[in-house]
């Protein structure tokens, strides 16, 4: 499983907005361009292991200042979906 989390936690560090814009979808994620953008610019910025609980909760925290506590929360359920069988 450490290979899956490396990864995901690659995918992650190198997002962009447009990667966020196309995964958002699907999960019917509502998030604006510009949020997307803020996001994807702070993951690039940090090294953030989503398999951490703590790393995770600091990043979601992040995620609410940017985009709002509602987007943060529809993230966390994407990033629990994506942790649930660490």
């Amino acid at each position: 499983m450490k290979i899956f989390e490396n990864i995901v936690n690659h995918k992650v560090s190198t997002i962009t907005g447009e990667d966020l814009l196309k995964y958002a979808e699907p999960f019917k994620i509502e998030i604006t361009k510009e949020h997307a953008n803020k996001i994807a610019k702070y993951l690039r910025s940090k090294k953030v292991n989503i398999f951490d609980d703590q790393e995770r909760v600091v990043l979601i925290k992040e995620i609410a200042k940017i985009a709002g506590p509602e987007t943060a929360k529809e993230v966390n359920k994407l990033f629990n979906l994506l942790t649930k069988d660490k």
